[in-house]
């Protein structure tokens, strides 16, 4: 066998290769596979949209049939025309808000030099906040500028939106901030 020098590297490359798959046990008998049950099988399947970011990729929900309405799985959405069926991380994670056994579902609230939480009402949780919100807006309204321009704002208080708010959302809040004279609106997504 006449051969050069690339084509004995080839043939010795291709050999060595032989050799070290033939020694990892393969079998090239036909095997039989036993397909398992997709747990998405009998859920309800929805579509929404991620809720981390700006972005708005698109997820599909899958929720269980038995009337407790338990997410069974999160995916990415094939069809929407944004992410073509891939997440982020965060993304991927969406589950976990609300299939989380140390999720927070009641307020809790510790009190000025205290050292531990205490759970309270949702009443009295949005009562207080209410009430202080005002008084901050209160205590720093600037009608006017040093200039006399009518401003109506404060400076007092500053929002940074959260990242688990869609579009709608962050839109009604954003529209709240300014009703209230707020300057400084910023929204977590941007950060």
């Amino acid at each position: 066998m006449n051969l050069n020098r690339r084509e004995f590297i080839q043939v010795s490359g291709a050999t060595a290769a032989g050799l070290a798959v033939s020694t990892l046990g393969f079998d090239l008998k036909p095997v039989k596979s036993h397909a398992q049950m997709l747990k998405t099988k009998y859920a309800k399947e929805t579509t929404t949209i991620c809720c981390y970011c700006a972005v708005g990729c698109g997820a599909i929900v899958h929720t269980s049939k038995r009337g407790d309405g338990r997410v069974i799985n999160i995916e990415g959405d094939p069809d929407h025309v944004i992410n073509r069926g891939a997440l982020c991380s965060k993304g991927a994670s969406i589950k976990q808000l609300t299939e989380n056994e140390n999720r927070l579902t009641r307020p809790m609230y510790r009190a000025p030099y205290s050292t531990k939480w205490e759970e309270v009402s949702w009443d009295w949780a949005l009562e207080k906040i209410a009430e202080r919100v005002k008084k901050t807006r209160d205590d720093g309204f600037e009608k006017t500028n040093s200039k006399g321009q009518v401003v109506n704002r404060t400076t007092s208080i500053a929002s940074v939106g959260s990242a688990a708010m869609d579009n709608e959302e962050c839109w009604i809040y954003q529209a709240l901030l300014r009703s209230l004279g707020l300057v400084y609106i910023e929204h977590q997504a941007r950060i």
